[in-house]
C-alpha cells in the first residue's frame, strides 16, 4: 500500500520552513505549537525520514527535509487548484485579513458582513496591527491581504486622505501644544511631530497609547491634540486654525499576497471598494 500524505502536515511542514519558526508556522496554520510539533513527527514517521535539524529553538532542513519542501509545494498547489476549480470558486479559507486599528473600527464590521453574505461557510482570520508589523506578516505568509498606511506617494496607495489636526480648540492658545498619540511607529505620531518640530511650536506629549479607542477618548476629553485622518472621528470636523502647521497627506494601502484563490481575492476587492467610499467628500466652494 502506498503511503498517504495528508496534506494538512504537508502545510504544517511549508509553513514551518516559510516562516523561520514553530511559533510563527503556528500562527499560520490555527495550531498550537505542540500540535504543530506532533504533526512534523507524524509526517517524519510517515516519511521514516527526519526533516529538520534541531539545533536548540533552531531549526534547518535535512537533505530529506529539502527534497520534500519542493514536492509538498507543488502537492499543495494542485490541490488548492483542484478545489477551486472543482468548487467553482467556494470558499476554502481561511481568509486572513491585517489592518490597521483606522479601519478595523471603520469598516471591519460592514466588510466582513458583506464578505459573509457571498461565503457563508467561510473562515476569517483578522490581526489588528500597525502597518509596518501587517507588512511583515504578509511578507512570511501569515497573512492574505493587508490595509494600512503608507507615504502620499505609497506605489500601494489605493486612495490618499489628507492629515488633519483634532481636539479641543482652545489647547491651541497654549503656549506648550499638548499632544496625544499612538506609541512609536507610528506615520500620525511622526508628521504630527515633524510638522511642530520645522515650524518651530513648542509641544509636550501628554498623552500615549498603545490604541486608538484610548487616544479618541483623550481627544475628546480635551487632554490634547491628535493628528489623523477622518477616519478616526468622522463626525467632528478637524481644526482649521492657521497657528497649526500644515500635514502631509497618506496614502490608504492595500497589499496582498500572490496566487489568492477566488474567493480570498473576492475580500481583497471588497476592501479596496470599501477603502474607496470612505474617502473625504469634496467640498464645494462658498461663494461670497
Amino acid at each position: 500500500m502506498p503511503v498517504n500524505l495528508p496534506t494538512t502536515l504537508l502545510r504544517s511542514f511549508v509553513a514551518i520552513v516559510d516562516s523561520g519558526s514553530m511559533l510563527n508556522a503556528s500562527e499560520q496554520v490555527f495550531v498550537t505549537q505542540s500540535a504543530l510539533s506532533l504533526q512534523i513527527k507524524r509526517l517524519e514517521e510517515l516519511l521514516q525520514q527526519s526533516l529538520f535539524l534541531r539545533e536548540g529553538r533552531r531549526l534547518s532542513l535535512t537533505p530529506a527535509g529539502d527534497m520534500m519542501l519542493d514536492y509538498a509545494r507543488r502537492v499543495l498547489s494542485l490541490h488548492d487548484e483542484a478545489v477551486a476549480a472543482v468548487s467553482s470558486g467556494r470558499f476554502a479559507g481561511p481568509a486572513r485579513v491585517g489592518m490597521v486599528q483606522d479601519f478595523a473600527e471603520t469598516l471591519l464590521t460592514g466588510l466582513l458582513a458583506q464578505f459573509s453574505e457571498l461565503h457563508p461557510d467561510a473562515q476569517i482570520y483578522a490581526r489588528v496591527a500597525g502597518t509596518a508589523e501587517l507588512q511583515g506578516l504578509l511578507e512570511r505568509r501569515q497573512l492574505d491581504i493587508v490595509l494600512g498606511f503608507g507615504a502620499a506617494a505609497d506605489p500601494l496607495g489605493i486612495a490618499t486622505a489628507a492629515m488633519s489636526w483634532y481636539g479641543d480648540a482652545a489647547l491651541v492658545d497654549r503656549g506648550v501644544l499638548p499632544l496625544a498619540v499612538l506609541e512609536t511607529p507610528c506615520r500620525f505620531r511622526e508628521a504630527a511631530i515633524r510638522a511642530l518640530d520645522d515650524a518651530g511650536r513648542p509641544y509636550r506629549i501628554t498623552v500615549e497609547t498603545p490604541n486608538l479607542t484610548t487616544l479618541r477618548s483623550a481627544v475628546q476629553a480635551g487632554l490634547g491634540l491628535t493628528c489623523r485622518t477622518h477616519l478616526l472621528l468622522k463626525d467632528v470636523a478637524p481644526l482649521d486654525d492657521p497657528r497649526l502647521p500644515e500635514l502631509p497627506r497618506v496614502a490608504c494601502i492595500l497589499q496582498a499576497a500572490d496566487g489568492l484563490d477566488v474567493a480570498t481575492q473576492r475580500l481583497a476587492d471588497l476592501a479596496r471598494e470599501t477603502v474607496l467610499a470612505l474617502q473625504e467628500p469634496v467640498r464645494e466652494p462658498v461663494l461670497a
